[in-house]
This record gives structure tokens, C-alpha cells and sequence, in this order.
């Protein structure tokens, strides 16, 4: 699977860390669709993550702490590495799944 880089304003506000401004720029937005997307790296602390198809995502060694993910898809997402302390998870991802993901670059599967 080839990772996506889109050419929106929203996911290269992302990719220039500025949550603040995403988070300004998605309060007019209804769906977000970031399936496949890179975020490898990149400091996303204060994201507002309601309702964002993150499936498949990429989020080595991101800073996600804190995250609301819970009304999130990262279903096959992979957070490597990733700092998560604080973050809530879809409840239809186990625990078990998460620190695979971490610890070893699994991809989260979703029940």
C-alpha cells in the first residue's frame, strides 16, 4: 500500500504542524478523509480528531499525546513508536492492538 500525500489545505496544515490552524480550518468541514496518509513524525498534540478516517495511516514516532481518537477510524493505522500517554482509542480497538502497534508496527485491526 503507497502511502498518500494529499494536496488539501487541511492535511498540509497537519503536515506543517499547525493544529491550531486545522482545527480553526475543520470546524466548517463535515467529513475529513485522511485514508493512507503519512503522518510519520509530526507533533499533532491538540489535534481535534472527531470523526476522521485515519484508516491505514502512517504515525511513526508522531507526538499524539493526548488525542481524542475515540470517534476516529484508524482501523489498519500504525502508530510505531508513536508517544500516545493520554490518548483515548475507538473502543473497537483492544488495548492488545494498540501496544502491538507501538511497540512492534502492527497495524491496529478493528473488531
Amino acid at each position: 500500500m503507497a502511502l498518500r500525500f494529499p494536496d488539501e489545505p487541511l492535511y498540509q496544515s497537519l503536515r506543517a504542524e499547525d493544529v491550531k490552524g486545522f482545527n480553526a480550518q475543520r470546524e466548517s468541514i463535515e467529513t475529513i478523509d485522511f485514508h493512507d496518509c503519512d503522518f510519520r513524525g509530526l507533533d499533532l498534540r491538540g489535534l481535534n480528531a472527531s470523526g476522521i478516517n485515519f484508516s491505514g495511516c502512517y504515525f511513526r514516532a508522531a507526538d499524539l499525546r493526548g488525542i481524542d481518537f475515540s470517534q476516529s477510524n484508524l482501523a489498519g493505522a500504525s502508530i510505531a513508536s508513536a508517544q500516545i500517554s493520554g490518548c483515548y482509542f475507538p473502543s473497537n480497538i483492544e488495548a492488545c492492538e494498540v501496544t502491538a502497534s507501538v511497540d512492534k508496527g502492527m497495524r491496529m485491526r478493528a473488531r
